[in-house]
């Protein structure tokens, strides 16, 4: 029993350049049962988007203050896990609308760092592009902000395709590419041409991984869509709240 029992259960992977489909797909399989399981995101990034972070890393070296942010490396995690700066950033910003965002979904960075690190000691490893996945990591809610997907299944899964348009990673497409074939019979709502939509604003976007976030969480939030070229997501907000699930 016990030897059935640990040849079911899920092999954790760390960041790796080396794909693993067989693995990618298991876990994928497990989200769409449950988007709740965030746990399987993780593995779908370790499983496949290696590659993309550590070309992330070397893109953030070229531009213009990524040098000083890598050499800086600042877990932003513990940032956004201070109350009282988050209570400091002025009322219509960014870093504003984060905070409400949190707390009336009763989310915390802590939480989503315990999630990633189950598993996966690697994630807290003093490496470039291990810093560089947890940065990726640590502005994902920040990214619901700036693109306005919320938290449903759907905002969920445009906000995957942003992020692939944003990150190259192949995990990213993944998700995606699952989502809309679970949504591949859906008449009524354009629930496929949303998630399209949330790949082509996230390449017509400014690469937002290359941003200094604490001066953009206290950015004005529609002057940082303005200036990232963050587009209205129109295909998304035309469908109902109570049908994004």
């Amino acid at each position: 029993m016990a030897m059935v029992e640990a040849a079911e259960r899920p092999a954790f992977r760390t960041t790796s350049p080396k794909l693993d489909w067989m693995h990618a797909l298991r876990s994928l399989r497990r989200l769409l049962n449950d988007k709740e399981d965030t746990g399987q995101v993780f593995e779908i990034m370790r499983a496949l988007n290696g590659g993309s972070t550590a070309k992330g890393y070397l893109r953030l070296l070229e531009t213009q203050q990524g040098g000083r942010i890598a050499y800086e490396r600042p877990e932003f995690a513990h940032r956004l896990m201070d109350d009282a700066w988050l209570d400091s950033l002025p009322e219509g910003s960014v870093g504003a609308a984060y905070r409400s965002f949190i707390r009336e979904e009763q989310l915390s960075a802590d939480g989503l760092v315990e999630i990633s690190r189950q598993g996966a000691p690697a994630v807290d490893e003093q490496h470039p592009y291990a810093w560089m996945g947890r940065r990726t990591r640590d502005v994902h809610d920040i990214w619901h902000i700036l693109s306005g997907y919320h938290r449903d299944g759907l905002g969920e899964a445009c906000l995957v395709a942003f992020s692939y348009a944003q990150t190259k990673g192949l995990g990213w497409a993944l998700i995606a590419a699952g989502a809309a074939w679970r949504a591949r019979d859906a008449r009524t709502y354009p629930y496929k041409r949303a998630i399209w939509q949330g790949y082509r604003r996230g390449k017509a976007a400014k690469w937002l991984l290359g941003e200094d976030y604490e001066r953009l969480m206290a950015e004005p939030l529609e002057t940082a869509r303005r200036r990232l070229n963050i587009t209205p997501a129109t295909c998304y907000d035309a469908i109902p709240a109570e049908l994004r699930g």
